[in-house]
């Protein structure tokens, strides 16, 4: 174990809350962290950034009582600490607000907030004491909802929110927030963004953990930057650029992006999907789009405007209610994903764990059970074809695995949606739909699938792009359709798209 005295000394001792100094983990023979160092300050916004894998994860277990440090210095204040437990953290005022949230669902609001030290009279839970003060504390965040509304009823945001007051009905000086805004609107990042800013206001001192470099620059006061386990460099966000922390992530150049117009190929402009007045009860209504051959269309618009819905309709996932769907001229009404895929339709889904992945399977299974007919002849998988098929498409995605028998739940984010992105491509598709491709991926990763994405589209697969980050949109689209409320705002040319111009289509205000 380092000597305390190895903490380096920070700029403004008074105002430190936090000390991290050489903290080293090993997961067997993965070693997580090695050398990190980190200190945050009392009213301030630290963001912590790297690639998945850099170590970020395991950094903010430890904080959190989760996981034990094999050595190193942690220091709260001017004392040294050693957390056994996610108690332990909580009584040195540290809070964790994960990615995916710790909600009991079936429970109301005020139950969340003060489980396991609900407030009692005589032996029984004073539920009036507890609907007061679970009011008061929704009130501290801004959030207006019945304290005896069940959980499973509000939206992500609002979930979001009642663990920011759980975390500050507990007295947490030391606020970490992992992707808060992975799932929510640009109306609810706003306001949540906002939130952050009268907390650090107050005092509250956050760690914020986020791939997004708008957000970060937007809000933090510092930026420290992992990679390998190890910390990088700290800076003032006044002094960096968002081109300055990425290189420091990836400590490699980036592919740069290669305009559209000398990408598309031969014969593009050919339609490949065409819908015709599509619609289906309380999903979407009389959706018209073309994607030719060649051609990277997007799909912009808020949560809840139809995108995936019509991405559905469009695999056979969901059927439609009205219109037509065209494949190659000819009309086509699949009844399953099988049928779609069946006719060079792949779809790349939203929640990649829930919906794409097996995550307990192997990378090579996972790549491989798209195309059993081709690697088991008469039954029987013959292995040397599974691992020739998934060998293939590991080389040629870059997915970095220890080796084609790891689980799949033991790769980083990017390399999980590489998987899937293999498993479709595995089935030669003529039109690939992506339905938020880099959701939760680090920046090179990022980087690597929109190279991927033009590379595909250059070779004449018609692409159907979704996705809620706007410069992914602009970046990659030859046109942008523009939804809201289940139906098609606009179409607009990639030489006349830019962010207002979509956002006032998708909102009505255009």
């Amino acid at each position: 174990m380092i000597e305390a005295s190895a903490l380096p000394a920070p700029m403004n001792s008074a105002s430190t809350l936090l000390g991290v100094a050489a903290v080293h983990k090993r997961f067997g023979g993965v070693h997580a962290l090695r050398g990190a160092d980190f200190d945050l300050r009392s009213g301030e916004v630290h963001a912590l950034v790297g690639e998945n894998g850099a170590g970020k994860s395991t950094l903010i277990n430890i904080l959190a009582g989760a996981v034990r440090r094999d050595s190193g210095v942690i220091r709260i204040g001017d004392a040294d600490v050693d957390f056994r437990s996610p108690a332990e953290s909580q009584r040195h005022g540290i809070a964790v607000i994960h990615q995916e949230l710790a909600m009991l669902p079936t429970l109301s609001v005020a139950e969340n907030l003060f489980m396991g030290r609900m407030p009692a009279r005589r032996g029984w839970i004073d539920r009036r004491r507890m609907a007061a003060d679970a009011k008061a504390l929704l009130a501290e965040v801004g959030l207006d909802v019945d304290a005896s509304t069940r959980v499973s009823e509000l939206s992500i945001s609002h979930q979001q929110l009642i663990e920011i007051a759980k975390a500050l009905s507990i007295g947490a000086r030391i606020l970490i927030m992992d992707e808060p805004t992975a799932s929510l609107t640009e109306h609810e990042t706003q306001r949540l963004l906002t939130l952050v800013r009268r907390l650090r206001a107050n005092g509250v001192a956050i760690v914020y953990v986020s791939h997004r470099f708008a957000e970060i620059f937007s809000i933090a006061d510092r930026v420290t930057v992992m990679r390998d386990g190890a910390t990088i460099r700290t800076m003032d966000i006044s002094r960096t650029t968002p081109a300055d922390v990425v290189a420091l992530m990836v400590g490699r150049p980036l592919t740069p992006a290669t305009p559209r117009d000398e990408m598309l190929p031969d014969g593009a402009g050919e339609p490949l999907l065409e819908l015709r007045r599509v619609a289906r009860a309380g999903a979407i209504s009389n959706v018209s789009l073309t994607v030719r051959r060649g051609e990277i269309v997007g799909m912009a618009g808020l949560v809840g405007a139809g995108r995936s819905e019509t991405a559905r309709i469009i695999f056979g996932a969901d059927r439609r209610d009205a219109g037509e769907v065209l494949l190659d001229s000819r009309v086509v009404d699949f009844r399953s994903p099988a049928e779609a895929l069946a006719a060079g339709v792949a779809m790349c889904a939203e929640d990649r764990k829930r919906l794409a992945l097996f995550m307990d399977k192997a990378v090579r299974w996972n790549i491989s059970i798209a195309r059993l007919p081709l690697i088991s002849p008469r039954g029987l998988i013959r292995p040397s074809r599974e691992r020739t098929l998934a060998q293939g498409f590991v080389n040629r995605l870059r997915v970095r695995a220890p080796g084609l028998a790891t689980p799949v739940k033991q790769l980083s984010g990017g390399n999980q949606q590489k998987t899937v992105l293999a498993r479709w491509l595995a089935t030669e598709p003529k039109l690939l739909i992506l339905d938020e491709p880099t959701h939760g991926v680090d920046v090179g990763a990022k980087a690597e699938i929109h190279t991927l994405v033009r590379t595909l589209a250059s070779q004449g697969i018609a692409i159907l792009l979704i996705s809620s980050e706007l410069p992914e949109i602009l970046e990659l689209s030859d046109r942008v359709v523009v939804m809201r409320e289940g139906r098609v705002a606009a179409i607009v040319d990639r030489r006349d798209a830019d962010e207002q111009t979509i956002m006032m289509h998708a909102t009505g205000t255009a």
